[in-house]
Order: C-alpha cells, then sequence, then structure tokens
C-alpha cells in the first residue's frame, strides 16, 4: 500500500541517483533508432540557480523525456559557460576578501591558475543544482567552454575566419567599463534612469562671424524678431567630452543655421578650431537645434563624424581619466583627472568665462556595466571584429526559407530585425579568464594569427613575437556551442549523428547575442544550420507582473520551492504558465500544482484500497462496460493532446490536458463512477474495473511522466509490487503510451459525457441558487425514449451524484421548479419551500451590484487616455482581466435572479 502522502524531501535525491546510475539518460545506442538531440543553454560556471533557469530547464527536460520514451536516441548536452568577467570579478572578490594580492600583482598565469582552482571546487554549483530539478540531461557529456576541445575549436574558428578576412583588427568605439577597463557587449550594459542636467554651452563663431538668429515667433510658429549672435548653443549632458568636440552638427534643412554650414566654431578651454557640418542626425525640434560631435565618445557622434570627416580624438584613458595623450590642445590642468571631477571644473570655468547659458534639470537612461555597477564610457581604442553582415546573410536566409522555425513565429521579428542592421562585432575583451586571442606581434607590430605560437614563429620566421593579451568575448566560444561541444572539429559519431540539433529553448533577450551568433557560424562552418526549432519561454514576473528583483524582496527562489514542496509541482507551474511572453509567478500557484500531485498519488491509493492491480494480459480493447469504454478513449484524447502539445513547444495547452484529464476525468469522474462497481455484486464488471483503473493510472502516469517525474517515478514503482513484473522496472525507461483510435468509443462518450452533463448542470444551477447542499426533486421535462432509458440506468449514480431527493420524468414543469436545458433534455428542479425567495432576491441583488460597482471602477480607469499613457502594460491587462470578470460574474448572476423571478 502505498505511503499516506508523496515526501519530495526523500524521494528526489534517492529516485535521482538512480536515475543517472542508470545510463539511461545517455542516448541509446541504436543506430536505427531516430536522434533527438538539444544542447543546454550554457549557464555561467559563476551561476546558481534561479527561476528562469527553472523555467528554461523544465521545458527541455518535458521535450528531452517525452522524446526519449517515444523511443528515440535522446542527446540533451548540459554544460556551463566560463563567464569571462563574471568569473573573473568573483575570484578577484575572493582575493581581496582574504587579503590576498591583486590580479596584477599576481601575474597573469598566477592569476588563470587561481581561477581554475576556484572552477575545480565552487564551479559546479549550478550543474548540481539543475540535477535537484530533475535535468534528465547526459552529464558523461559535459562540456565547458574552457575545456581543451572548445578551446582547439575556438582557435581554429578565430584562424580560419581571420584567412578568409572576417576576423580583423581596427579602431572603433566600443562599450568600455573604467572599472575593469575592458570593452562589454551591449547585452553587459545595463541603463539606469538618473538625474542629471543638460549644460547649455556657447560656443564662439570664428572669423568674426555672426548671423540672425530668431528669438520671438507668433503662433504659427514664424520668427518675428532676432538677435545678432557670434555664438551658437549646444546642450550636452557629458562636459567632459567636449575636450574631444570635433565638430558641430546642425540640420541641413534648420534654416537658422543654413548660413553657418561650413564655417567654424574655437572650443572654448582648448581653442581648438572646429567646423559647423550638416547632418540629419541633428534635431531642429531638440534644444538649440545644434548638437557638438565628439566622434571619439558618443556612438551616433562616432558615424557623424565618419560622415563629415571629421578627426576622432580620445580625451581619455581606459581609467576613464583625462588625458592629453592624442589631444596636446587638452590644458594640463585637466591631466589624469577622473572624467566626473573634470566635469565640474568644465562647468565652473564655463560659468566664470560666461559660456554656460542654461543649466536644465532632466532624468535621463545612462548606461551602466552590468557588474562593476559604473558608468559606461563610448572609447575609440583598437580591437578584433567578426564581419558580421557577411557571416549574417546565409542565417537570415535560412529563416526566410524555413530551414528553422522560431516558435512563436513573432520573434523572428527580432532576429530578422537585428541581422539586417547588424554591425561589426567586437570579439575582444581585456581580461584574463577566457580565450586568449590566438594572435603574436613583432617588435614592428606585424600580426601573425596561427592556432598555435610555434605555427605563427614559422610565419615570422623566427623573430620573437608577443602575444595578443586579450581574451574573446564569451559569445565567442558560446556561438559555437551547438557543433564544438560534439568534437568538431574532428568529425565525431555525435557530430555526425546529432547535428543539426533539433530543438533549441532560450530566452527572447539573447536572441541577437546568441541565437543568431550561432546560426552564422553553424551554417559557416558546418554547412547546415545549428537547429531545426527555436524555441522561445518567457520571462517569469510576480504575480502582479512585476520583474522579480532583490530590492523589491519579490523573487522566487526555485530551491527554496524545491526544499518546501518538490521539484514536481514547480516544474508542472513553469509548464503550465508557459504560453504567455510575462508569466505571472505566486507561490499559492505552486502549491495549487502540489495539490495536484498529491490528488493523483490520492486516486491511487484510493484505486489500492479497491483492490485495483495490474492483471496478467489484461486487454483494454475488450473492456465491455461503458464507464471502462469511456475512460479508455477520454485517455487516448488526452494522450494525442499532450503529443501535439509537446511535439509543437505549447507546454501550457499540454500541461492543460494533463491536469484536465486527471483532475477533472480521472479523479472526479471515472472514479467516482466507478464507487458503486467496487462495491456492487457484479464480479465481472468489478474485476473488469479494477484492471482497467489499474491499467489506466500506468497510462496516466506515463503521460505526466516528462513534466512530474519524481512523483511519477514513486507510483510506479509502488503500483508496480502488485501484479505481474514490469517489463521496464524504471518509468524513465519506459515507452509511451501506444493508445489507437478504436480506444474511443463514440457510444460511451455520449453515454458518460450525458450522465456528467447533467450534473454538472445541476450542481451549478444549485451553487448559482445557493442551495448546494439541498436534495431537492429532479424532474426530466418531456424525455424522449433515449433519455428515459439513460434515467433507467443511470438513477442511482443521479440521486447521489446531483443530491437530488428523487429523480422522475414529467409532460410539463412542476410548479415551484426552475429549468435548464442539458444533455439534450429539459431538467426541472423544484425549489419551492426550499428557497427563501427574499432572501435568495436579496443576496443576488446585493452581489450584481457589487459586480456593477467594480466594473464601473474599472471602467473608470481604462476610460482615462491618462492612465492608458503612464500605466505599465501588464496593470492595464489585469484592470481588463478585472472588467472581464465582473462582467461575467453579473451575467450569470442576473440569470440566477431571472429564474428565481420564476419561481414567485
Amino acid at each position: 500500500m502505498l505511503q499516506e502522502r508523496f515526501t519530495p524531501a526523500a524521494a528526489e535525491p534517492r529516485l535521482y541517483e538512480m536515475w543517472e546510475a542508470s545510463g539511461l539518460f545517455a542516448p541509446k545506442q541504436d543506430t536505427a533508432a531516430e536522434a533527438y538531440s538539444i544542447v543546454i543553454p550554457p549557464p555561467n560556471v559563476t551561476g546558481s540557480l534561479h527561476i528562469g533557469h527553472a523555467l528554461n530547464n523544465t521545458l527541455q527536460d518535458i521535450l528531452a523525456r517525452y522524446h526519449r520514451m517515444k523511443g528515440k536516441a535522446v542527446l540533451w548536452l548540459p554544460g556551463t559557460d566560463h563567464a569571462g568577467i563574471a568569473t573573473q570579478m568573483v575570484v578577484e572578490r575572493q582575493l581581496a576578501a582574504a587579503g590576498n594580492v591583486g590580479r596584477r600583482d599576481m601575474g597573469r598565469d598566477a592569476f588563470v591558475e587561481t581561477v581554475w582552482k576556484w572552477k575545480a571546487e565552487s564551479g559546479g554549483t549550478i550543474v548540481r543544482q539543475l540535477r535537484r530539478l530533475g535535468a534528465s540531461c547526459d552529464w558523461s557529456r559535459e562540456r565547458f567552454t574552457l575545456d581543451e576541445g572548445l578551446s582547439a575549436a575556438v582557435r581554429k574558428v578565430f584562424v580560419q575566419l581571420h584567412k578568409e578576412g572576417l576576423i580583423y583588427r581596427d579602431k572603433r568605439l566600443v562599450n568600455w567599463d573604467p572599472h575593469f577597463q575592458t570593452a562589454i557587449s551591449d547585452l553587459e550594459v545595463e541603463q539606469k534612469e538618473v538625474d542629471g542636467a543638460y549644460w547649455h554651452f556657447a560656443y564662439p563663431l570664428a572669423d568674426g562671424v555672426t548671423y540672425e538668429h530668431p528669438v520671438a515667433f507668433d503662433e504659427d510658429g514664424k520668427a518675428t524678431a532676432w538677435e545678432t549672435r557670434d555664438f551658437i548653443v549646444v546642450a550636452t549632458t557629458r562636459p567632459e567630452t567636449m575636450l574631444g568636440d570635433t565638430g558641430v552638427a546642425v540640420h541641413p534643412d534648420d534654416a537658422r543655421y543654413a548660413g553657418l554650414v561650413g564655417k567654424s566654431v574655437i572650443l572654448p578651454i582648448t581653442g581648438r578650431r572646429i567646423p559647423i557640418v550638416a547632418d540629419d542626425y541633428a534635431d531642429p525640434t531638440k534644444g538649440s537645434g545644434a548638437v557638438k560631435i565628439t566622434p571619439a565618445h558618443d556612438f551616433n557622434d562616432f558615424q557623424v563624424g565618419k560622415r563629415a570627416g571629421l578627426a576622432a580624438l580620445n580625451v581619455m584613458d581606459a581609467f576613464g581619466r583625462i588625458t592629453g595623450a592624442d589631444t596636446p590642445d587638452v590644458p594640463a590642468d585637466y591631466e589624469g583627472m577622473d572624467r566626473f571631477a573634470a566635469r565640474k571644473a568644465i562647468v565652473a570655468r564655463a560659468e566664470e568665462e560666461g559660456w554656460l547659458k542654461q543649466i536644465e534639470k532632466t532624468r535621463h537612461m545612462v548606461p551602466h556595466g552590468d557588474r562593476s555597477g559604473v558608468v559606461i564610457e563610448p572609447w575609440l581604442t583598437d580591437q578584433w571584429y567578426v564581419d558580421a553582415h557577411t557571416l549574417a546573410q546565409p542565417a537570415l536566409k535560412a529563416v526566410e526559407q524555413g530551414d528553422t522555425v522560431f516558435e512563436p513565429k513573432s520573434y523572428e521579428k527580432i532576429y530578422f530585425e537585428w541581422l539586417r542592421n547588424i554591425e561589426p562585432w567586437c570579439i575582444s575583451r581585456q581580461l584574463w579568464w577566457g580565450h586568449r586571442i590566438p594572435a603574436w606581434y613583432d617588435a614592428d607590430g606585424n600580426i601573425y594569427v596561427a592556432e598555435t605560437e610555434a605555427e605563427a614563429m614559422a610565419q615570422a620566421g623566427g623573430r620573437p613575437l608577443t602575444q595578443d593579451e586579450d581574451v574573446l568575448d564569451t559569445w565567442f566560444s558560446s556561438a559555437l556551442w551547438p557543433f564544438s561541444t560534439m568534437g568538431w572539429p574532428d568529425q565525431t559519431e555525435d557530430l555526425k549523428r546529432f547535428y543539426p540539433t533539433s530543438d533549441l529553448v532560450t530566452a527572447a533577450d539573447i536572441i541577437f547575442f546568441w541565437v543568431a551568433r550561432m546560426m552564422m557560424m553553424g551554417l559557416h562552418f558546418m554547412d547546415e544550420v545549428p537547429f531545426k526549432r527555436v524555441i522561445i519561454n518567457g520571462l517569469v514576473r510576480d504575480e502582479k507582473g512585476q520583474k522579480m528583483s532583490k530590492s523589491k524582496g519579490n523573487v522566487i527562489d526555485p530551491l527554496t520551492i524545491v526544499d518546501e514542496l518538490g521539484a514536481d509541482p514547480l516544474r508542472f507551474t513553469m509548464a503550465i504558465l508557459s504560453g504567455t511572453r510575462d508569466i505571472k509567478l505566486s507561490r499559492q500557484r505552486i502549491e495549487g500544482y502540489r495539490n495536484f500531485g498529491t490528488k493523483l498519488w490520492n486516486a491511487a491509493r484510493f484505486s489500492q484500497m479497491n483492490g485495483c492491480a495490474r492483471v496478467p494480459g489484461f486487454d483494454p480493447a475488450g473492456v465491455e462496460q461503458t464507464l471502462n469504454r469511456w475512460v479508455r478513449g477520454e485517455l487516448t484524447k488526452a494522450e494525442r493532446q499532450v503529443s501535439a502539445a509537446i511535439e509543437g513547444g505549447r507546454f501550457d495547452d499540454a500541461a492543460s490536458a494533463l491536469y484536465r484529464f486527471v483532475w477533472n476525468v480521472f479523479c472526479d469522474w471515472y472514479l467516482e463512477l466507478a464507487k458503486p462497481v467496487f462495491q456492487g455484486s457484479d464480479e465481472a464488471a468489478r474485476a473488469e474495473t479494477r484492471a482497467m483503473t489499474a491499467w489506466t493510472l500506468d497510462q496516466t502516469i506515463k503521460l505526466l511522466a516528462p513534466v512530474m517525474p519524481f512523483i511519477t517515478e514513486e507510483l510506479w514503482a509502488e503500483l508496480g509490487k502488485t501484479g505481474p513484473a514490469r517489463d521496464e522496472p524504471m518509468l524513465l525507461g519506459t515507452r509511451w503510451p501506444d493508445l489507437p483510435d478504436a480506444f474511443v468509443d463514440v457510444q460511451a462518450e455520449a453515454e458518460i459525457g450525458w450522465l456528467v452533463e447533467v450534473v454538472e448542470a445541476v450542481r451549478s444551477l444549485k451553487g448559482e441558487m445557493n442551495v448546494a447542499a439541498a436534495k431537492p426533486p429532479l424532474t426530466f421535462v418531456a424525455p424522449d425514449a433515449l433519455t428515459v432509458a439513460r434515467i433507467a440506468r443511470h438513477r442511482d449514480l443521479l440521486l447521489t451524484l446531483a443530491r437530488a431527493s428523487e429523480i422522475g420524468a414529467a409532460e410539463a414543469v412542476p410548479e415551484g421548479a426552475v429549468t435548464l436545458v442539458c444533455g439534450g433534455a429539459t431538467v426541472a428542479l423544484t425549489l419551492a419551500g426550499i428557497v427563501d425567495l427574499a432572501a435568495e432576491r436579496a443576496r443576488l441583488e446585493k452581489e450584481i451590484a457589487a459586480f456593477v460597482s467594480d466594473a464601473a471602477h474599472v471602467m473608470k480607469k481604462l476610460g482615462n487616455p491618462s492612465f492608458l499613457d503612464r500605466a505599465a502594460p501588464e496593470v492595464v491587462a489585469e484592470q481588463r482581466d478585472k472588467l472581464a470578470e465582473a462582467e461575467a460574474g453579473k451575467a450569470r448572476l442576473e440569470m440566477a435572479l431571472a429564474r428565481l423571478s420564476g419561481l414567485e
């Protein structure tokens, strides 16, 4: 007999250890089996499991377990990312906390050795946590983006792309982190809204030039008064960058400045002469319409500078300090000054000298390093780049022609938009932890790119060489993940069998950082797309739709949930909520789906208590009882729904179908309808129903296994202790249910469907009329012969399940009865003498008024354009849901009130 309840804390570690020891996580060796493969998005080696990981890996595991049960050779390949900047930061902090010398004092080799030691001791945390979630990865194939094989693949790719002219060195603007002194990717930049100001500076016109500037306008916006100016006003939020200004831009159609294009201004402080140029980037409607151009310190200015032929002058060093190395006209007073100290000094000087015209307070978005927390500086520096535009073309074509599809399809738009407007990809980072760039320099600055130093030396004719200090962007090695993890550049059996992979499950925010780059690299080096389908999972938010953050205190820790409720409820919740872009999650939802698991467990206990056990040779195709033929058909339909949903990547639909069958069909109806059979005297019917219950339980457990593997594995083992020995002792190794279409019995479906529909309709009506506990007479009005026969067959069940005092038939509606139409018949419920009409009318009118008030309150908000403009989309959606709920409740109660009127 099953224990009273399933105890996840005790069972889950034991079950997972059994699974892993079985070897069943590895793909089957049968070469005739269809291959199914999926590579895990490698989490950072520094990471711990968060709720986003829980969602993403639950969906992957559902796919892996499902396809494994379908008989395929499944490879779910796991691994971790070396996470260059994050890992280096963790180790540097540990060194500082322990009072040890810093990275630069240690030297590169000693520091890298320290990081490897940290990785060996602490780098496996998230991998262990994935096991607690139930992830059925093939751990024997686990990879690390810095392991020997992947490092060799990275070097080969770099060298080949360089030979093809697709990797090159160039001086361009990058996101520069002055704290870590490295370039970082856009993904590592966090935009924060901060208090700031626009400082309006007057740049004097050179050569005594003046112009007439409009200062007053009529109601049509036409100038009515002008003043003579010998200066042009520009506004900036970063005064320190003016030291690097090399131009002022105005719009070519801006009549105010048309006569100034081609003239020059004298840059204050430096005395530098810089031109006024015409460029569409300048917006005549913003500020003065004139903008200072600093090509070396602003991404937009860099492009303007290229178009106008302006010089790009660096006025900052790697630490964000002012330097005159490129600009001798910068006064020595500013040399070595921190950028923010320089800002204050420049503003003070502008005010003192009279060229500060206005300070306009503002709140604006400022880029910060997501790891360092410091303000990011656009900085002009020599870096390595990939010609992403050339590599993007096959990647675009592959999705356009359907070689790879996105699910949902709408996410293709993000993919296309980025690839069609792609910029060169900066792949060098000024870090020590990572793939060191395989490029060497001789004393004259010549570059030699090779997979090994010996090959570079041979290219250099034996001259002394120094290797490039930089490492590659972490995303570079991740872009090779689908094929490098399978052994490329060697032509391994895994590569032949499992590439291209079947599915990729990932988040929308890395479609361009990772998905697109894998497409580019996979097509270039394998001549095939890396995956046939990309399934994009949503973002997990709190129950109010807000982003989870520690500062808000609304973070749900998946490991705490696993500790307290078990992995299965968390997995089921992730699956059933996965159909939206923004997943609203609460602990209460997870607890609700724990109850779902408990419901199945209790159903299995009930079955055991009623003598249900597997019978040797039992064939469900031969059952005769209408109830058993019905549940066989319902099970078959549920299997079709679950299979189609998982195959289509609609995990929410799969979970919903499972929930409906387990809770509503099997537990609420089949077992309830089977009770009289278990307790009855018909031995043949009882034996068949017991065997059918045991068989249905087995198939149900199989259907649920990919989503809730722990409780189903435990049930499989416990229920297998009675009856014949199982062909497969572990549920993990069983085949998916094979249920023929013939299992659906139309006659049985109609018969039991009628009974269920009548009972549910009567229960609903009694609930609306506030007499759920009462047992009123139930009358079928003018029933046809089929209904009369059904009443006769199911009279006892109707009396019990509908809680009726008697079941009858009549040609007319009895006096004092309310009616409803269900099951193809009119059913009357006699409530005279049972319902206090006045009290019930008052109750219904009060509740209707409450719904009306709620709806009016929400309508007031939704009818306010200001609310719709300012409120977050999730808040607006929540209000619309409230309105729909109020309107539906009002309509339901008004119907009940109308029925009540019929009793008077």
